[in-house]
Parts: C-alpha cells; sequence; structure tokens
C-alpha cells in the first residue's frame, strides 16, 4: 500500500539498493535495519514504525523468529520474483510523501524514528549531484553499514545520475591501506569515508594516477587538514540524520596554521542555518550558540511521534512561510568571519562513537536493568590513543558479575557501537552541590580500576609476552594479561587492523581480521599466531626455518 513502511533487513550488498528501489516505486517508504541488531531491539523498531511486511534474508529469519509480520526473503523468492513484470508500477509520488524511516539513539532509552521524505532526498541528491559535478561516468562507493544514514547518501544520487555504485568486502574497508589500495585499483571517483577512518587516511602516501576526484567525509569532527600532497579534493559535512544526512559542506584545504579545526562549512542548497542563545535569538558572528536547522532538507519528524516532534521541530521565528520549522540540534556552533561554520560539541549527552550517534542515557538506561547495577553513568573517553571510546562507571548492589556477562546482556538490547569498551566499578558516583553526578571527578580508567574478566595473570610464553604488548601499546594500557579481551578494553575493527599488521611484522604469519573476533584474549590470540607459525615452518627447509626462528626471536625482542 503507497505509504507503508517496510522493514529492510539486509547485509550492506547490492540487495539493499535493489529492494530499497522497488519499496520506493511500489510507494512505499523503506526502514533500514542492520542485520546484527538484537532482537528485542529490532522487533521494538519494526513495532514503532508500524511496519507489517519485512524484506530480509533466510540468514537473517532466525532473528525474526515468532514474529507475526510477512517475511520476504529475497534468496528464497528469487525465482519468483524474475518472473514479474520489470514495467514500473502507475504509482504516483509527491515530494510530501514518505521516502525512508531510520532510527537515531533516544535520550529517553527508546531509539528515534526519523521519518524522511521525497522531496528532502531529493533535495540531497540534487545538491550533491551539481556539487561535485556527478555523472553516469562516476563510480563511487557505497561503505557504510545501512542503519547508519550515510548509506542514505551513498545510493540515491549516484543512480539518479546513473553512475556506478560499488561495494567493498567488510575487511577492507576498515583498513585504512586496504581501502587506499582498493579506491586506486577500482578507479574510484568519489566516496565518503567516516571520519575516523578518514583521518587515518589522511595521512597515507596517494600514488599521483588515483581517479579519486572526491574524498566526502562527516558524521564526527574532523581534527586535522590535509596534506597539500594530496591528489584529490576532502570535503568535510555536517548533518543530524533530521535533516536527510547533509545540511552544511565545505571543501578543506591544507592550512599552514592549524590553530583550529577544520570548519563544518555552509548550508547546502535550499537550507537555512541559525546560530541562536536559549531564547532563540540569533547570536553574533563569532559567538557560540546553538545550531538550528531549516529548509527543505528537514525531516517530516519523528514517526508515530507527535510529543517528541513537537519538541524538537519547532516553529521557525524568521518565516513568513505557514507552519515552518526549525530543527533544534542540540549541536554548538559560531558563524567564522568567512561565513563558514565551526562546530563546538554539543549541548547535551549526545556523543558521537565512530560516526555513530548515541544518546548516552539509552546505554544507562539498559544498564540500570541489569539486577546487579545499583546506579550507572556513561561518558565518552579518550582511551590513551586519542581514540574515543564509551566508559559505564557503576555502582553495584553486591557484586558485580563478569564483564563478557554484562557486555552479553547489554548486547541483547543494544547494537554493537553503543557497547561500553570499559567497565568501572565504583562505591559511590561523585555529585556536586546540587546532588547530580559530577563527571568530572569520575576517575579516568585506568591498569588499576578497570574491571577485567578475571585476576590478572601475566603473559608466560615469548609469544605472548609479544602479543600482550602489542595490544598494550596500541590501547594506551601499560599492562595486558593473557586472559584480556581486545575488545573488552577498548579494541574495535580499526584498532584490530593495526594488531594484525603489528603482528604480521613481528611473526611473519598472515592472520585475517576475522581471527581476532574468534580469538579476543591474548592467550587464544597466542596460540592461534603459534599454530600459523608451525604451519609455516612445516613448508619450509631447515635452514628456512633457522632463520625465521632467529627473526621472530629477534623482532620479539628475546
Amino acid at each position: 500500500m503507497p505509504g507503508s513502511v517496510v522493514g529492510l533487513c539486509l547485509e550492506r550488498s547490492v540487495d539493499f539498493p535493489v529492494a530499497a528501489l522497488a519499496i520506493l516505486k511500489a510507494g512505499g517508504a523503506y526502514l533500514p535495519l542492520e542485520t546484527k541488531t538484537p532482537s528485542q531491539r529490532l522487533k521494538m523498531m519494526l513495532n514503532a514504525a508500524q511496519v507489517s511486511v519485512v524484506v530480509t534474508h533466510s540468514s537473517v529469519l532466525g532473528s525474526l523468529a515468532g514474529d507475526p509480520r510477512e517475511l520476504v526473503a529475497l534468496d528464497h523468492c528469487a525465482p519468483e520474483i524474475s518472473r514479474c513484470s520489470s514495467e514500473a508500477l502507475p504509482v504516483p509520488v509527491t515530494p510530501e510523501q514518505l521516502a525512508y524511516v531510520i532510527f537515531t539513539s533516544g535520550s529517553t532509552g527508546t531509539p528515534k524514528a526519523v521519518a524522511v521524505g521525497h522531496g528532502s532526498l531529493l533535495n540531497l541528491c540534487e545538491w550533491h549531484n551539481r556539487a561535485f559535478g556527478v555523472t553516469a561516468a562516476d563510480r563511487a562507493t557505497q561503505l557504510a553499514s545501512i542503519g547508519f544514514d550515510a548509506a542514505v547518501w551513498e545510493v540515491w544520487p549516484y543512480l539518479v545520475a546513473g553512475a556506478s555504485l560499488h561495494l567493498v568486502d567488510d575487511e577492507t574497508r576498515t583498513d585504512p591501506e586496504q581501502l587506499r589500495d582498493w579506491l586506486v585499483r577500482e578507479r574510484i571517483t568519489v566516496s565518503f569515508v567516516p571520519t575516523p577512518l578518514a583521518e587515518r587516511m589522511l595521512k597515507l602516501a596517494w600514488p599521483r594516477e588515483t581517479a579519486l576526484r572526491f574524498l566526502l567525509t562527516g558524521a564526527d569532527t574532523l581534527h586535522q587538514y590535509p596534506p597539500a600532497t594530496l591528489p584529490f579534493a576532502v570535503v568535510n559535512n555536517y548533518g543530524p540524520t533530521e535533516c536527510t544526512v547533509v545540511a552544511t559542506s565545505v571543501a578543506i584545504f591544507p592550512q599552514k596554521s592549524e590553530d583550529r579545526l577544520p570548519p563544518i562549512g555552509r548550508p547546502i542548497d535550499n537550507t537555512e542555518i541559525y546560530i541562536l542563545d536559549s531564547k532563540m535569538k540569533q547570536v553574533p558572528a563569532g559567538t557560540i550558540g546553538e545550531i538550528y536547522i531549516g529548509g527543505t532538507g528537514l525531516a517530516r519528524g519523528y514517526l508515530n511521534d507527535a510529543e517528541l516532534t513537537a519538541e524538537r521541530f519547532v516553529r521557525h521565528p524568521f518565516s513568513e512561510v505557514a507552519n515552518a520549522r526549525l530543527y533544534r540540534t542540540g549541536d554548538l556552533g559560531c558563524c567564522l568571519p568567512d561565513g563558514q561554520i565551526a562546530f563546538h560539541g554539543r549541548v547535551d549527552d549526545q556523543v558521537k562513537i565512530r560516526g555513530y550517534r548515541i544518546e548516552l542515557n539509552e546505554v544507562v538506561s539498559a544498564l540500570s536493568r541489569h539486577p546487579a547495577v545499583r546506579q550507572s553513568v556513561v561518558v565518552a573517553s579518550e582511551n590513551g590513543t586519542g581514540e574515543k571510546q564509551l566508559v559505564a562507571y557503576i555502582v553495584p548492589l553486591a557484586t558485580l558479575p563478569p564483564i563478557s556477562e554484562l557486555r552479553d546482556f547489554l548486547a541483547k538490547e543494544l547494537p554493537d557501537y553503543m557497547l561500553p569498551a570499559t567497565f568501572v566499578s565504583l562505591d559511590a558516583l561523585p555529585v556536586g552541590p546540587s546532588g547530580k553526578v559530577n563527571r568530572f571527578a569520575l576517575p579516568a580508567p585506568s591498569d588499576e580500576n578497570i574491571l577485567r574478566e578475571e585476576t590478572f595473570l601475566g603473559p608466560r610464553t615469548p609469544t605472548e609476552q609479544r602479543v600482550a604488548a602489542i595490544v598494550a601499546s596500541l590501547l594506551g594500557l601499560k599492562r595486558v594479561g593473557v586472559s584480556d579481551n581486545f575488545f573488552y578494553l577498548g579494541g574495535n575493527s580499526l584498532f584490530g587492523t593495526q594488531v594484525i599488521a603489528r603482528l604480521r611484522d613481528a611473526f611473519n604469519v598472515e592472520l585475517p581480521l576475522l581471527k581476532l573476533f574468534d580469538h579476543p584474549t591474548v592467550a587464544d590470540l597466542a596460540a592461534e599466531v603459534e599454530r600459523l607459525m608451525v604451519a609455516k615452518l612445516d613448508t619450509m627447509s631447515e635452514d628456512e626455518a633457522q632463520r625465521l626462528l632467529a627473526m621472530n626471536t629477534e623482532q620479539a625482542g628475546l
């Protein structure tokens, strides 16, 4: 039925844009859902969006077991679909009609369903293709997970222009060097890369013959300017999900003096930006205020939540157009002398981790439901290497369970990117004179206070010593034990690629990134390294094997 919301629970693959386009051509709106979303959260999203049909794959059906909705498994239905007519359906679509719904983290502990219309999506596509000169000859990428609104931006402008869309495998898309090599090899001309990964790629050497014209980034604060040697333009972008992915954009050029962070740019086509004080009065240039956004890119609001929509999409005080609205972002910014906008953080407790928007209260809400937790507070903190991560401070009722149990409990309700990397146990939360938690008085995570899986046990073998040293160095820790889990210490897939590279250099073995997920403790990872070394030695002559052992011993410092 036109206007219906159809769930789209698929892996990042060619099926995603094909299925989404089919839903749009039938007059419906699509709701992208990550396949790894916990089943409880998945069903809550489907109920909130009043979804009656879910398009998926048979491999995902287990997550929807017992669900009353109609489930369409594309791999099972492929023969039937191939017999259908390829003629366009006679379904009229208007700019006001719903195009897609996408969930973001919610400050009340419940995720919010942002509803975006065709007119807003069309404005994004037309601005993008004009701004970056996109034609049918362009080769673009689709790297973002489908539940991340950047995937909207990665798909539709290029399909509108007739350009080709290229998908990269999961291991390559998280490794800066592999991704650079893939972009060059595939002659990609325009690519979006989330800010944390883009910052690492800007430091790499790039061949002059690359076809890449624009490297687009966004979803987090950009901390560095590009070097003058890059053979392509770097474009920084800003925009909340409620404003159809992008609201401001700017090309970032090398700077001799980097005395401030790169700006987030000027408004894109048909978009208005206002910097307002607490009384919704415009502040002078150079003064920090809250960023409000208006214009064609505004979402329709939050699906089936009129109260929250009215709270965040407020009356436009500077417009004579009836029912004009502004979106209150909760972001702080100021207007620079050259008209660019500088970003200055958040008004509330919303943070971004590796490009994902997270309401800290949603994580606290999930933690509070564990029977061993009396109180908790969650903050975003930089670890020893400058990487931003979530830290959970917990006051237990009695004794806290093992960290693995806490993480497994949270994983039933929260996606991976919302799981705290580090847990700290406190006798009480520090409070200020007003009785509110004093976040500035929270102790920094350290070797002495972070919760570990069990009593610390140091490395016992030369291989464990080297593996533990690699992990400790990358995560900025003084010590790492053999039972410590790389991901529970604050590791993630980006750090994982560096672990794999250093293990390759240290032991001369090729370890796939997925092995780190299968063997995340130092003991298990060291055992896997030794297994690969033995297998490699079996294929060598005695002299070659002796040379390799000598080299590994020297590199390990033993």
